[in-house]
């Protein structure tokens, strides 16, 4: 079971929760709670013996799970920093950090994310007939809120929709898992990260004290993002609208959701009306390696790429820059055009496959959308 942030010894430790072994046994499987089969056999008989258990269980509780002296220690100077430059009440904080879990199973979500796979792989987890149907229908819902936000913002619904259908899947899931748990335990037991997330933990406690939230309340992903568009804390606070008018920036809720993720588009340059990416082919002979080592960014003029051998296979604006990047698909490798606006969905998430998702579901439930609303209506 996942172990209590403790704070540090200046402080009186809280006690932790039951150990996992332990938890087990409470929960039905007393062969895995050691040192108690005689008690658990007796309790079968006697609820007298049962409640003697259970007392034992709570005695040992703080010696077989006590948090790390380095991770009190650093739990504490975090306290101490957030009252310091926050103006936040250290009890109140020490109240919610020893109330926050360290669970493991984030650390082992984080280690291997889906991004790891390759294009060929990672595709089919996205471009579904399911996830292409719900498109269209949370489109067709939201037409009003998603027509209001490109007016506003310049960013097509398609586009808007396909980052909630990668991201929660229209906001079926939002996350299971407790956002202070989830960024406590990054920035206290992920050290390859801990700076950052230590930064998100702050901005998320600032972001529920704006939003008069309660930080013990609030779910979503295993690295703390919230919402149907999964805005990590900093983002929330930068780039969250309240787009329904009520004074509030929720972005549990579609309308908020919408102008949120379109703001956060609208801010990282998107272009509307361009291109987003277009494939393109490698003619005999050349080679696309120091293409390819270019970068994300899109630098390459058409001309140079054209010089190189890389064909577009569309019809871009001759003063587009371009990257070129190649994916391992199921037939062998394929070669892409990103541009400007391409380069914007990787300011969402820095995967290029994460930004061949989003445009390759946008342009399908765009595709679907003209057809069923161009079907002739019954009569």
């Amino acid at each position: 079971m996942p172990t209590m942030f403790l704070p540090s010894h200046r402080i009186s430790p809280l006690p932790e929760p039951l150990p996992h072994a332990v938890t087990r046994h409470h929960n039905g499987d007393r062969a895995s709670c050691p040192g108690v089969q005689g008690a658990a056999v007796v309790a079968r008989k006697s609820y007298a013996a049962g409640i003697i258990c259970l007392l034992c269980l709570l005695l040992i509780t703080p010696f077989v799970a006590a948090a790390p002296k380095d991770r009190q220690a650093a739990v504490q100077t975090f306290i101490d920093d957030m009252a310091a430059r926050h103006g936040f009440d250290p009890a109140r904080l020490l109240g919610w950090m020893s109330k926050a879990r360290f669970r493991k199973d984030i650390i082992r979500a984080i280690s291997r994310p889906a991004e790891a796979r390759p294009w060929s792989q990672y595709r089919p987890i996205f471009l579904t007939r399911a996830r292409i149907e719900g498109g269209e229908r949370f489109w067709r819902t939201h037409r009003a809120t998603l027509e209001q936000a490109q007016e506003r913002f310049g960013v097509p619904p398609e586009i808007v929709t396909a980052i909630i259908g990668v991201e929660t899947r229209y906001g079926a899931h939002t996350g299971r898992y407790r956002v202070l748990d989830a960024l406590s335990t990054l920035a206290f037991g992920y050290p390859k990260r801990a700076g950052f997330f230590r930064a998100e933990l702050e901005q998320f406690l600032l972001m529920t004290r704006e939003q008069k939230l309660d930080p013990l309340a609030l779910k979503g992903s295993y690295a703390g993002a919230m919402g149907l568009g999964q805005f990590i804390p900093s983002s929330y606070r930068a780039y969250a609208v309240d787009f329904d008018g009520n004074g509030k920036a929720d972005l549990w809720d579609p309308e908020d959701a919408i102008g949120s993720v379109a703001n956060y588009f609208a801010r990282h340059g998107w272009r509307a009306g361009k291109e987003i990416a277009m494939p393109a082919r490698i003619t005999a002979g050349a080679d696309p390696e120091p293409l390819l080592k270019a970068g994300l960014r899109p630098s390459l003029s058409l001309a140079r790429l054209r010089q190189a051998g890389v064909e577009p296979q569309g019809d871009p604006d001759e003063g587009e820059t371009a990257a070129l990047l190649r994916l391992e698909g199921i037939a062998g490798p394929e070669y892409w055009l990103a541009l400007h606006n391409f380069y914007v969905i990787t300011r969402y998430n820095h995967s290029p496959l994460y930004a061949m998702a989003v445009y390759q579901l946008s342009r399908e439930i765009a595709d679907l959308e003209k057809r069923r609303r161009d079907e002739p209506v019954p009569e």
